[in-house]
């Protein structure tokens, strides 16, 4: 038996198949998170260590700036274990990336 998809609906009674945030899958961390000030320019762990951090990500639920997974060092990981807070964006002008460490996937 084939299933006919109602558009903007999914498998699940009453949840929309894509999200407000565009096309990645909805996550509920994402709900009620207020803007934040980055707390700095740069990785404050990565300063005082030779070479960069590969990318920066921002914590969206404190303002923590941290380098990414894609860095050595690893510190916004760090900051998650260490505090729950789940979404981090990356720290780009422009730049609507954002990754949930609970669901481990962009959102």
């Amino acid at each position: 038996m084939e299933v006919a998809m109602i558009p903007g609906q999914s498998m699940t009674l009453d949840v929309p198949a894509v999200s407000p945030n565009g096309t990645a899958p909805r996550c509920a961390h994402l709900d009620g998170l207020a803007p934040v000030k980055p707390q700095s320019a740069d990785c404050p762990d990565c300063r005082s260590r030779p070479g960069g951090p590969a990318g920066l990500v921002v914590c969206l639920t404190c303002g923590w700036v941290a380098c990414s997974d894609d860095s050595p060092n690893r510190h916004a990981r760090a900051h998650y274990e260490e505090t729950d807070h789940p979404v981090a964006a990356r720290f780009a002008p422009g730049s609507a990336r954002r990754w949930c460490y609970v669901h481990q996937r962009l959102v």
